[in-house]
């Protein structure tokens, strides 16, 4: 990659970073769609690429916020297991699904988050 395209990349990756940080979740939501526009990666691989930087986000805020004890792990525990569950079964099944659903997807989830936190 030149230069400028890392750049880039590391702007999306901040701004991801960011949100996930401040909103505990939704770096995702911002990273494809960055990913898309900033990147040369292709379409085909945005979301698996998106995957793999949101783990190490997670990561980083999960040990923040556990170490300010901000984190109920008796509440945590069974949303870790289904998202364990259903990010297995995404990552299987997943890659059968064409680009332009997980885009229409991902469209609806980000309306849907919004609407939510707006009414």
């Amino acid at each position: 990659m030149r230069k400028n395209v890392y750049l880039r990349a590391a702007l999306a990756g901040v701004s991801a970073g960011a949100v996930t940080g401040l909103l505990g979740a939704g770096g995702g939501m911002v990273l494809v769609p960055l990913l898309t526009l900033l990147t040369p990666i292709p379409e085909d691989a945005v979301f698996p690429t998106s995957v793999s930087i949101i783990l190490p986000i997670c990561a980083v805020t999960l040990a923040v916020t556990a170490a300010l004890g901000a984190v109920d792990w008796a509440v945590a525990a069974p949303y870790l297991i289904g998202s364990g569950l259903g990010g297995f079964l995404a990552g299987k099944f997943g890659k059968n699904l064409p680009v332009v659903w997980l885009h229409r997807i991902l469209g609806i989830f980000i309306l849907w988050g919004g609407i939510r936190y707006l009414c």
